[in-house]
């Protein structure tokens, strides 16, 4: 299935068929592809690139189709790296995290930082965590395949 050219996100560089390896989903998503491409957002004389994933019914191309901006996509993976890393030792913590400091860790960016921590206002968070644990547990192949795949093309790029 083609991603459509004509809608306000422009693609430039596509993955036709995202639906094949989208995790545990591949074969069966409706994340049929993803692209990098001109922003739907843009204004004149003002142009941004974004990712998008784009979302098909069966019948049509879906509103649940998403579109971010390329440093929210890497600031994205930061945050699933740095709680990836929070959880290969949380088993050290009854509740999986401190209660008394739910900062997992600031991570530094732009003279400021990206505070990473346990959501505590989550009313639910002692289950939700476990959960939480438990899935990036039984995801550890997939997650892992793809960290490893990121890790040689930063490695390639000089990071």
């Amino acid at each position: 299935m083609k991603i459509p050219t004509t809608l306000k996100h422009k693609p430039v560089i596509v993955c036709e068929n995202y639906e094949n390896v989208d995790g545990k989903y591949a074969y069966s998503s409706d994340a049929k592809g993803i692209s990098l491409g001109l922003a739907q957002w843009n204004d004149r004389g003002k142009i941004d690139i974004s990712a998008k994933v784009w979302r098909h019914t069966g019948g049509k191309w879906s509103r649940q189709s998403e579109e971010l901006p390329l440093h929210r996509v890497i600031d994205l993976a930061i945050l699933v790296c740095r709680a990836k890393l929070h959880f290969q030792d949380a088993y050290r913590y009854e509740k999986l995290y401190d209660p008394e400091n739910p900062v997992i860790d600031r991570v530094g960016m732009q003279g400021d930082a990206m505070t990473v921590e346990v959501c505590q206002e989550n009313e639910m968070i002692d289950e939700d965590i476990r959960l939480f644990n438990q899935v990036l547990s039984d995801d550890g192949e997939l997650l892992g395949e793809r960290l490893r795949v990121l890790s040689t093309i930063l490695k390639e790029m000089g990071y």
